[in-house]
């Protein structure tokens, strides 16, 4: 069964990385709005996947 956690966190970096190969504005450093939602929405979902992994080890 597929961990739809992971693959919303794998769809968002594809996503921003989709986003900052075509926009100008988006460096590594500096994004514009659209930019910086993506991002914020991988940041989200990376550090909720990774907080799970982290827990399933302590247990």
């Amino acid at each position: 069964m597929p961990d739809d956690l992971y693959q919303r966190y794998q769809a968002a970096a594809r996503a921003h990385r989709e986003h900052t190969s075509g926009c100008p504005a988006c460096t590594d450093r500096a994004r514009c709005p659209a930019g910086e939602r993506l991002w914020t929405a991988f940041e989200r979902l990376q550090d909720a996947y990774l907080a799970r992994q982290r827990s399933k080890r302590t247990r």
